[in-house]
């Protein structure tokens, strides 16, 4: 963000930037320009909420593009949502930057509303102040009443399903910080954009409600997130490797086993982890195609605890850890 500064009032922030009027049927009495929004959650629904601050230099580099920021800042919550098999609706923004800069908040809008709108999700308040560039988003959707794809649903014999690829958002950060050779570097730009443009898979979501068994978001890194998914559970899980899926552009940027590391742990994917009986595998599968997204088995919930990992039949120790803010 430039120092350029401006005599933009935090009010006048808002209303040129973020206040827009809702669209009929968003379940919106009352939003921005009050105290506080007044949502109406439809008959027979539960509502489900997500909340994720990003910080510069710690969830994305100093000097990213704004429009980046933006979409990132709604994406990663949207992905929450995913998960949950919910159909997002609402957001709030709180907004920390060190001073106005015109240019930088148009770009940053234009990639939040412009996400926001694919998703149908109205923004309903928030807050504005001075600091280190600093952004939280709160998104509230909604499930059929007992209907959310939890974390703890998994049954022993499932099987252990992803969407995507794995590890190519991690890569691109890794080229941002570390420009990548010529003969890649059409690789790594596409890699690039997959850390800067997360794309969460919120049709898919809603698709799987009913036939997984239990999901989470991969943020943190598969090392780092199944752990969290088998416990919820109270299962073992058990991964074969070399299942995992790599994109074409991680398999040209990078040697095997680096593109396998990046895979095991690179956070920010923000693709679905799934737990799903075989019986309803096809159903699954079958609404991955619909929606033109990869999806592979990488292994099954067993009996037990804990998480074991082989590859082409050895036992396997992942060398990386997934991320930890405070580690």
């Amino acid at each position: 963000m430039s120092s350029g500064g401006s005599d933009l009032g935090e009010f006048e922030l808002i209303r040129r930037f973020f206040q827009r009027p809702c669209a009929p049927g968003a379940g919106v009495i009352l939003g921005i320009g009050d105290d506080a929004a007044l949502l109406e959650v439809p008959p027979g629904t539960q509502l489900v909420a997500a909340v994720d601050t990003i910080v510069e230099g710690r969830h994305f580099p100093e000097k990213t593009d704004a429009r980046s920021v933006g979409h990132r800042a709604l994406a990663v919550n949207l992905s929450d949502l995913a998960a949950m098999g919910a159909t997002p609706a609402w957001a709030t923004l709180a907004l920390t930057m060190p001073s106005v800069d015109i240019d930088w908040l148009e770009s940053f809008a234009a990639g939040l509303l412009e996400l926001a709108d694919a998703h149908g999700v109205a923004l309903v308040g928030g807050d504005t102040t001075r600091g280190p560039l600093t952004i939280s988003v709160q998104v509230m959707g909604h499930v059929p009443r007992g209907t959310a794809l939890r974390r703890d649903g998994a049954r022993a014999g499932d099987l252990l399903a992803v969407t995507g690829t794995l590890g190519d958002a991690g890569a691109g950060l890794a080229f941002v910080k570390t420009p990548p050779p010529p003969e890649t570097r059409l690789a790594a730009l596409e890699l690039i954009r997959r850390f800067d443009y997360p794309a969460p898979r919120v049709q898919f979501g809603l698709a799987a409600r009913g036939i997984a068994t239990a999901a989470m978001d991969l943020s943190d890194g598969l090392v780092g997130d199944l752990p969290k998914l088998a416990q919820a559970s109270g299962l073992a899980a058990h991964v074969v490797v070399e299942r995992l899926p790599l994109s074409e552009a991680m398999r040209a940027a990078v040697p095997g086993p680096q593109a396998r590391d990046w895979a095991l742990a690179a956070g920010d994917d923000y693709e679905l982890l799934l737990a799903v009986p075989a019986p309803r595998y096809t159903d699954l599968r079958a609404a991955a195609d619909q929606l033109n997204l990869t999806l592979c088995v990488i292994g099954e919930f067993r009996e037990g605890n804990g998480v074991t990992w082989s590859l082409n039949g050895g036992d396997f120790v992942p060398s990386a850890r997934g991320w930890d803010h405070f580690a």
